[in-house]
């Protein structure tokens, strides 16, 4: 049987762990066996746990912990895989591929981030990857600016599948946050760090309330950008219409009550809450960003704005806020794209498709 180990170091399971659940939940369904290696304690850890597969916690502290290649190492002896995916920038990009070349193994790394590297950097960086997956076409292209081999480059765009949940009712979501009933409620679903582009809805809010008064507006997430967040809130006078809500691991519970998903992001893989926003029939209001059109087509699942623009993201959430039909349109077509070009059995399967590619007989 092929065995497959994953190495995902995100602690509290935002999109690129909750893609590796679904690939290896996935895979573990074609009869691939698979080992996934998350941060001990973590969340990730929790919910990986949960699926058909056998997992392996180690301390992971990021790109200076030096250790975390020996570790990986001797779990590489223990497991004895076939193949070493790794999915998480911050650690295993580098310290995990090298515990893959000591092992001797294919190494496939998933590419979620859409900026530039320095060319210096990518022509030894990459050398350590036997083939590099983008999560979207976009970052696929900013690979190969960057000097990274196109041979080398795969596209399997990050996948969505709505958790089986019941849904609160509007009001229930209202009552839950301490909201009007009447409220307009707009979200973001991301984490509390500088690209996500939550400072530039804060400036838009003022715009957005003069149209529409009983617009509130909630954060779903953690970061570190929390207390300046929380700075900007009250210089703007915006405490009792704006509510930092944290990580909340019943979001899928909540989606179907949001009035409208908001993400003005300026640097953007793919966006996976973009995919959930979407496969719960919610709206979106987007920034044309990285790898962002291809999960948010303008006028079909949602309505792109240039990024940083306030005006332009102020303006497009009124528009729709004023206009019931074209918002509820607009997230009926979201489910529609969800089902048709970012299922879970598409994207397991062109992840499989590469390690058939440099495994041969093997699979």
């Amino acid at each position: 049987m092929l065995k497959i180990m994953h190495v995902e170091a995100g602690e509290n399971f935002y999109g690129g762990a909750r893609q590796v659940a679904f690939l290896v939940e996935g895979l573990a369904k074609r009869g691939i066996a698979n080992v996934v290696v998350c941060p001990r304690g973590s969340l990730t850890a929790r919910r990986i746990a949960a699926l058909p597969v056998a997992l392996r916690e180690l301390p992971m502290h990021g790109d200076l912990d030096l250790l975390l290649t020996p570790r990986l190492h001797k779990l590489l002896r223990e497991e004895k895989p076939d193949l070493l995916h790794l999915h998480s920038r911050r650690g295993p990009e580098i310290l995990g591929a090298l515990a893959g070349r000591l092992y001797g193994l294919p190494i496939v790394y998933s590419r979620r981030n859409d900026h530039h590297e320095a060319k210096l950097v990518t022509r030894y960086k990459y050398r350590l990857y036997d083939r590099v997956v983008a999560i979207s076409a976009a970052i696929g292209d900013v690979l190969v600016d960057s000097g990274v081999p196109a041979a080398k480059i795969r596209v399997v765009r990050s996948a969505f599948d709505a958790e089986p949940v019941t849904p609160l009712s509007r009001d229930a979501l209202r009552d839950a946050f301490g909201l009007p009933r009447d409220a307009f409620v707009i979200a973001i679903v991301a984490q509390l760090i500088r690209r996500k582009g939550h400072a530039v809805l804060l400036e838009a809010m003022p715009r957005i309330l003069q149209r529409v008064p009983n617009a509130h507006l909630l954060f779903f997430g953690k970061g570190g950008l929390q207390a300046e967040l929380e700075q900007q809130i009250v210089a703007a006078g915006l405490q009792d219409r704006v509510r930092l809500a944290g990580y909340r691991e019943d979001l899928p519970t909540l989606l179907e009550g949001l009035d409208l998903l908001a993400h003005p992001a300026f640097a953007e893989g793919l966006g996976v809450s973009l995919l959930q926003a979407s496969a719960n029939g919610v709206a979106i209001v987007a920034s044309r960003a990285g790898g962002i059109p291809e999960a948010v087509r303008d006028g079909v699942n949602g309505v792109l704005v240039p990024p940083h623009d306030v005006q332009a993201l102020g303006d497009a959430i009124v528009a729709l806020a004023l206009d019931d039909a074209r918002r509820h349109a607009l997230g009926a077509a979201g489910r529609r794209l969800i089902a048709s070009d970012f299922s879970v059995d598409v994207m397991v399967d062109g992840n499989l498709a590469v390690y058939r590619e440099l495994l041969g007989a093997r699979t």
